[in-house]
């Protein structure tokens, strides 16, 4: 069997707030939606964000964020501290740059409106 990736799925408690966040801050494309979902194009790979369903929202507190293990990287193309400062005006919540030794990218991770984690990966910039 050969497989690729082709979408990953969040089960997320308001798929519209997500939806707004991706497309402002990201440009995304809105492949599908409807009340209880929405899939984005993110370049290679589509992200959707499906509704918990309502038995488990029912006891979750509106503003709670959830912890999770996953954290979406996203490669950008400009400079990173550039649109770290541009994430930050809008009112996103980031850390600081790091990298690594050996390591040919800048990254910096960020939170959504839901709190899960993501990424901005940019290759490094030589100078002559």
């Amino acid at each position: 069997m050969k497989a690729k990736f082709s979408d990953v799925i969040l089960y997320v408690q308001n798929v519209k707030n997500l939806r707004k966040f991706y497309v402002e801050n990201f440009d995304f494309k809105v492949l599908e939606e409807d009340d209880i979902w929405v899939l984005l194009n993110a370049g290679s790979v589509n992200i959707g964000f499906h509704k918990i369903g309502e038995k488990y929202l029912k006891s979750i507190d509106p503003n709670h964020q959830f912890d999770n293990n996953t954290k979406i990287v996203f490669e950008i193309d400009i400079d990173i501290e550039t649109a770290r400062k541009e994430l930050i005006s809008k009112g996103v919540s980031m850390r600081e740059i790091k990298t690594f030794e050996n390591y040919d990218f800048m990254l910096c991770d960020g939170t959504d409106s839901e709190g899960n984690v993501f990424q901005l990966k940019a290759k490094k910039t030589t100078s002559i």
